[in-house]
């Protein structure tokens, strides 16, 4: 959780490097400031995926052992409404912030919205890491899928959007449980299938959900196989080049309009990318994760959540977490998940 928000804080640089299109400009910036291990957090401010982030694990934590999903669904659709005033200098998302104005938490079913063609953006999965945390065992896949999706589409009701909340939730959880971290990507896309019978006997938009289904399924295939890991495999492969401009090439070549990692599906895939290439590396993981020309803080975030979860603090700087903002309710909020995850082991 606290690395989830250093993550988020370094790719968003009070909004500078967020919007920077250019990853060579971001990197000279970053060496201007004596490079990643000589950056102080206490001046990075989180962005909107924290405060969201903060919002989804709260609601977590206020359900408690016992889980009622429509009481659940109400809180979470009440901490996305709350969350909407500490967004100052945050830069929230414009589908975020239409979509929270739709959600009525105090009434019966206030937390469905309506299916959005235009919901497709990362904001869902920015968000979603603490469902992995509170979820974390294989006997609990069928509550992740069902959480990750039902938070995801509160604001982006459309599957390119709220599966990369699926994505950014089952990848904690492979981070927690140790999963060789080339598997995972096959892991999500056997976990579509389980996903997609859900959304299909929900009844919520259904019919609309379905056909919109296969773009995401599809640029994940492509992506998995590009790194030669869609069938069983050792290591990803990467191309012998693959320095900063080749690295914002190649996002955007992943991206829906051109933004790389500001949507649902390639969120978590750039994520992926870089855990697959930076292994146990801090460093090596913000340089390609973190500081890049697409929506660096929402990789980032995803990101570091699940390095997090590997590997702890080994090897991170502490000036890079120790006085970020909100950590203290971070750290809290993944200690009481971690707690829920345990107490409801059957």
């Amino acid at each position: 959780m606290v690395l989830s928000g250093a993550g988020d804080a370094l790719g968003y640089n009070n909004g500078k490097w967020e919007f920077c299109k250019n990853g060579e400009e971001i990197h000279k910036e970053l060496a201007d400031l004596g490079g990643l291990a000589k950056v102080n957090i206490k001046d990075f401010m989180v962005s909107d995926d924290t405060v969201m982030h903060l919002a989804t694990a709260e609601a977590l934590v206020e359900a408690g052992k016992k889980l009622d999903h429509p009481e659940l669904y109400s809180l979470l659709a009440r901490k996305y409404v709350d969350c909407m005033n500490d967004m100052t200098g945050r830069a929230p998302g414009v589908t975020c912030i239409a979509s929270t104005e739709l959600l009525r938490p105090k009434l019966k079913g206030g937390w469905k919205i309506p299916f959005n063609n235009k919901g497709g953006g990362c904001g869902a999965a920015m968000r979603a890491m603490c469902i992995g945390l509170r979820f974390p065992r294989p006997a609990q896949l069928r509550e992740l899928v069902a959480v990750s999706v039902e938070s995801g589409r509160m604001t982006h009701h459309h599957p390119t959007g709220y599966l990369g909340s699926l994505a950014a939730a089952l990848f904690t959880s492979y981070a927690i449980n140790g999963k060789p971290l080339v598997e995972w990507g096959r892991g999500l896309l056997e976990t579509l299938e389980m996903a997609k019978t859900y959304v299909a006997e929900s009844g919520h938009h259904a019919e609309e959900n379905l056909q919109a289904w296969g773009y995401f399924e599809n640029k994940w295939r492509a992506y998995l196989k590009e790194r030669g890991i869609l069938e069983e495999a050792s290591e990803a492969q990467f191309p012998d080049m693959y320095g900063v401009k080749e690295r914002d090439a190649f996002y955007k070549s992943l991206s829906y309009s051109g933004w790389a990692g500001s949507s649902g599906h390639d969120a978590p895939m750039i994520a992926y990318d870089g855990l697959l290439r930076a292994g146990s590396s801090w460093g090596a993981l913000a340089e390609h994760v973190f500081f890049h020309g697409g929506d660096s803080d929402s990789t980032a975030v995803i990101a570091a959540a699940c390095f997090g979860a590997t590997y702890g603090y080994e090897g991170v700087p502490k000036n890079n977490y120790d006085q970020l903002e909100y950590r203290a309710r971070l750290a809290k909020l993944g200690g009481q998940l971690f707690e829920l995850s345990q107490s409801s082991r059957n």
